[in-house]
């Protein structure tokens, strides 16, 4: 059984590249990447193709035993393979709970697009109206995510 921690935060403006094409990737990086965890046994099409960025400040997480882990992801030619790791949550937005996966590449593989320590990452369902600085609250497990103060 897993315990949830409840954080707040606010939805934050990412780099851009997750959702859609940019300067640096001609694609959706989440759309290319989603092929590659689901021949790896993690099936993300019920999830919105990009991510929610989620501030937590001033507190910051620690990913300590996520729920699935894969190393060496070799999802584009544009740079060397990553590491990526999941662990389930819930976001809720106007008093509705979106089931959700925090999305976490290794800062150690990651050449591009770094986040800032407070920033988690959520793959989610679509969610009608939310917008950069919206408050939400995040659900996480506890044997999963530590939360730093």
């Amino acid at each position: 059984m897993q315990d949830w921690i409840p954080v707040n935060g606010i939805v934050v403006a990412g780099h851009r590249v997750a959702s859609r094409p940019s300067e640096d990737y001609p694609f959706s990086t989440i759309e290319k990447q989603k092929l590659c965890f689901k021949e790896r046994g993690l099936d993300l099409d019920a999830y919105f193709t990009g991510t929610l960025n989620i501030s937590i400040a001033p507190l910051r997480f620690d990913l300590i035993r996520p729920e699935f882990s894969f190393a060496d992801i070799a999802w584009t030619d544009l740079h060397p393979p990553e590491h990526f790791s999941f662990s389930r949550c819930k976001i809720r937005f106007q008093g509705r709970e979106h089931a959700g996966m925090v999305y976490y590449p290794h800062p150690e593989t990651k050449i591009r697009h770094q986040q800032n320590p407070d920033v988690i990452e959520v793959l989610t369902e679509y969610v009608a109206g939310i917008s950069y600085g919206d408050r939400v609250v995040l659900s996480l497990h506890t044997n999963e995510i530590l939360i730093i103060k």
